[in-house]
């Protein structure tokens, strides 16, 4: 896995992995809701309340989780917190799909400093050798200097349970 990386304009973090598994099984455990709920749940410091996808072009999807007890998630999380909330929930629309390809969706978190404003996440998948490479970037980070720093390490932490999903 490669460590995630920033652009230039810090608008926009990108991370990346190699899967033993083909594209056409990494591509359905990123828009069937039943496996994505099922691996993404798998996170050890979350407890995972729901993951619904339809996963088709103008699709809706959301999310919800909350901490376990003992796991904070820094700043962010502290941001909802003074909110008045105790769960993660974030939002969106499938944008694009490119079977076996690519899967684009709008993300709209309520824990983002400005969490009336989407941002877009970009799974591109490309056949390997061995499988697949897997590169996801997250855009329209620039007015969210907070959740763009912790998103660094949280697609690193999101790749490797698909990773684990995917080849058993």
């Amino acid at each position: 896995m490669t460590e995630a990386k920033m652009s230039p304009e810090q608008d926009s973090i990108f991370t990346e992995i190699d899967i033993a598994a083909p594209p056409e099984r990494v591509f359905q455990a990123l828009i069937d809701g039943n496996q994505l709920r099922s691996w993404w749940g798998k996170e050890e410091k979350i407890e995972m309340l729901g993951f619904d996808m339809d996963g088709r072009v103008g699709g809706k999807f959301q999310y919800k989780c909350r901490p376990k007890a003992g796991n904070p998630h820094s700043e962010f999380y502290e941001n909802l917190r003074r909110k008045g909330e105790d769960a993660f929930a974030c939002h969106g629309e499938v944008l694009e799909l490119v079977p076996s390809r690519l899967v684009v969706w709008s993300w709209i978190a309520n824990w983002h400093e400005h969490p009336e404003h989407a941002t877009t996440v970009r799974w591109e998948l490309t056949p390997t050798k061995n499988g697949t490479h897997v590169r996801v970037t997250h855009g329209g980070l620039a007015q969210e200097p907070i959740s763009r720093k912790d998103y660094a390490g949280g697609w690193q932490g999101v790749l490797r349970l698909l990773q684990t999903y995917v080849q058993q």
